[in-house]
Formats: C-alpha cells, sequence, structure tokens
C-alpha cells in the first residue's frame, strides 16, 4: 500500500539527517521515518543533500522554559527563584523577561514566537557579498578544481587577506542551496562527482580476477610503500562504452598522471600502449607499476621483459592498495563519465585531460601541483 505523505517533525527530520549522513540509501532512510523514498528525496534535494544548521541553540531557552517562567512570573517569584527552578543563570533569565515586555507583560507564546523569528535572520553568504572572490571561485571551477583546492590555493596566494578566503565548506553549500543566490548550479557539473546533491561516502566492493604467477603487491620494495623514491607507478584501465578504455598511470610519489589510448583489452595491445609511453622516462622514473587483478595484464611478464619494469599486483577487493590511481580515475569521471566512447579521443586529446589534471593543486603535495614537482624531478 503506498504511504501517505508525511509531515516531518523535528525528530523525525533529525533521524533522517543522520541516517543520510551515515551513508544510508534513499529507501534505507524512508523505511526509518515511515515515509515515502520519493518524499525524502525532495527532502534532501530542498537542502542540497547537507543537513540544514538547526535555528535553536542548545544555549537558548526551550518553550517548556518559557512556560515555565511565565508562570513563576504570574506568582511573583524573584528572578534568583526562577533561575533555580531551571537550572539556568539569572542573568538569562533576566534578559528573557526584559526583551518580552517586562514582568506585567511577559507571555510564553509571543516570546516563543519571537526567539523563532530571531533565529531566523541569516547571516549574509560571503561569496555572495564579494564579487572579486565570487569571481575567483567560478574560474577555479570551471578549471574542475575542488572547493578544498580551491580554499588552500586562495590562502596561499592572498594570506591573510580574510576577505578572499573561503572555506570549502561554504563553496559547497553555495553550490548545492542555491536559496543562498552565490554560485550558479550549472557549476555543480564541475565538481568530480557531478551530483545534484551533496552525498557522504559510503563503502564500495570490487570484483576479483586472477593473473597467472603475478607477483603481490606485499612484494613491492619498501621505498614504493612510502612513497619516499619517485618512479613507482599504479595503473588501471578506465572502462567507457562498449569494448573502449583508457590506460591510466600515476606516480606515486608526485601523482603525476599519464592517460593513454589504448585499442581494446586485450593484454597485447594494453601492454604495448603502456610500454610506448613510459619507455619515453628516464630510467630513474620508471622502478615498478602495480595494477589491479585485471586480464589485460596478463600479460605482465613480457612486459616486464621488454621494459625491465617489475610489475605488482594488489589483493583482491582491496582498492585502497592503489589508492592514487583509484582517486585519479574518480576525477577523470568528471570527464569521462560511464558509456564514454573513447575511440573518438586521439593520443593528443588525452594528453590535454592529463595535464589539465596535473595542474591542479594536491593537499599531499603541499598544495603545489603535480606537474611541478614531477618537473623538478625531470631535471
Amino acid at each position: 500500500m503506498r504511504k501517505k505523505q508525511k509531515w516531518l517533525s523535528p525528530s523525525l527530520r533529525a533521524t533522517l539527517w543522520a541516517a543520510w549522513s551515515k551513508g544510508h540509501s534513499l529507501k534505507e532512510v524512508a523505511a526509518l521515518v515511515d515515509m515515502r523514498w520519493t518524499s525524502v528525496a525532495n527532502e534532501l534535494q530542498r537542502h542540497g543533500g547537507i543537513a540544514p544548521r538547526t535555528r535553536r541553540h542548545p544555549r537558548v531557552l526551550t518553550e517548556f522554559e518559557r512556560e515555565e517562567v511565565s508562570r513563576c512570573v504570574a506568582m511573583k517569584w524573584s528572578l534568583r527563584a526562577i533561575a533555580r527552578k531551571l537550572g539556568r543563570a539569572p542573568s538569562t533569565v533576566s534578559r528573557e523577561i526584559r526583551r518580552n515586555r517586562g514582568r506585567s507583560r511577559y507571555r510564553a507564546r509571543s516570546a516563543e514566537r519571537r526567539a523563532w523569528r530571531a533565529a531566523r535572520r541569516p547571516k549574509p553568504c560571503k561569496l555572495a557579498g564579494n564579487r572579486r572572490l565570487r569571481a575567483y571561485v567560478e574560474d577555479k571551477l570551471r578549471l574542475w578544481w575542488s572547493p578544498k583546492q580551491i580554499t588552500e590555493w586562495l590562502r596561499l596566494t592572498f594570506g591573510d587577506d580574510l576577505s578572499m578566503n573561503v572555506s570549502h565548506e561554504t563553496i559547497y553549500r553555495s553550490l548545492y542551496i542555491q536559496a543562498r543566490g552565490a554560485l550558479k548550479a550549472e557549476l555543480k557539473k564541475h565538481l568530480r562527482s557531478g551530483r545534484m546533491r551533496r552525498r557522504p561516502q559510503r563503502e564500495t566492493k570490487v570484483g576479483t580476477a586472477s593473473i597467472i604467477d603475478g607477483v603481490s603487491i606485499s612484494e613491492r620494495p619498501p621505498e614504493a610503500n612510502d612513497r619516499a623514491v619517485p618512479g613507482h607507478w599504479e595503473g588501471d584501465l578506465l572502462f567507457g562504452d562498449v569494448h573502449t578504455y583508457i590506460a591510466t598511470l600515476v606516480e606515486r610519489h608526485t601523482r603525476y598522471c599519464m592517460l593513454v589510448k589504448v585499442p581494446s583489452k586485450e593484454t597485447k595491445e594494453v601492454t604495448a600502449a603502456i610500454q610506448k609511453q613510459i619507455t619515453r622516462l628516464p630510467t630513474h622514473l620508471r622502478r615498478s607499476l602495480t595494477w589491479d587483478r585485471g586480464s589485460e595484464m596478463s600479460g605482465h611478464q613480457e612486459f616486464t621483459v621488454a621494459t625491465n619494469i617489475p610489475v605488482f599486483f594488489a589483493d583482491p577487493r582491496s582498492p585502497w592498495q592503489r589508492g592514487s590511481n583509484e582517486n585519479t580515475n574518480g576525477l577523470l569521471r568528471q570527464w569521462f563519465p560511464r558509456g564514454t566512447d573513447f575511440h573518438r579521443y586521439s593520443q593528443a586529446e588525452l594528453d590535454k585531460f592529463a595535464h589539465l589534471l596535473n595542474g591542479r593543486p594536491r593537499e599531499t603535495l603541499g598544495y603545489k601541483t603535480p606537474a611541478e614537482v614531477f618537473r623538478s624531478l625531470l631535471r
């Protein structure tokens, strides 16, 4: 039977947002609050997937406490006696009565309405009031920078000028909550996820694949594990439309990315394309390659003989062991969503996308760009 539209009480709304923030699906959240999942989706969309701030601070008097104040005032209790009864400071009770027309005219209901109206006054959004700052943020978003990267770039560029600093959370809120009137909704497509509302992270699962005579990642040199020495790469295939792929290579020390056009998933064609690209680098920048257990790297032994680069394989269902590559593939999905026909991209066009990605500042590099750090290694 179809559920009726349900009014959300404050407690139910709190339950909804708490479940959403923990990563539950729409249907799981709907079951918790006994609503249709479409109604839950509408509530989330209205706030951009970001839990709205509560208008009543814990230190503010509640409606029940105001009723107690009203009764005690009518019985002519002293301020200190009322404060003791409520467990509040006498000054809190004094200000409450004074701002609501004094002892003789204090009414709990009108005091509650006044407090509720006062809590609605919003602080102006910083991006809405600072045209110069907003222009910088919009320009960087169009370059596919993340809000965190924009925030740190502004801090490094403008230093102690607080008028030109903004938190990444403010950028997210301005994108997803259009009522703020700061950033255009169309800029949301430049975010990594491309979602129309903010979504908490959830655990992901990947399938397994087998490789014959593959060397486990546990045997990889310690210098590769701690990223101390450059030249250790992580790789994977990024799937597009049916039977179209590109290979992605990420250097662990610098997070520098290379995109390689591959004709198919056949191991000979994949290893040949990667070999052609990676052997252009100096010897000290090609020490090892770590791959997942996809069949496209079943010819790893021939690849090692031709390039003198040992290949290591991550454990099944352990994408975190190739974290740099997994993160980069997620970033690339901004430009290459699932179903993209990679046949229409040339190697030169893929190089342009890689150049754009390598020009983004990274937190782990002290907000330098991978291109800057990688160029220093080439010199």
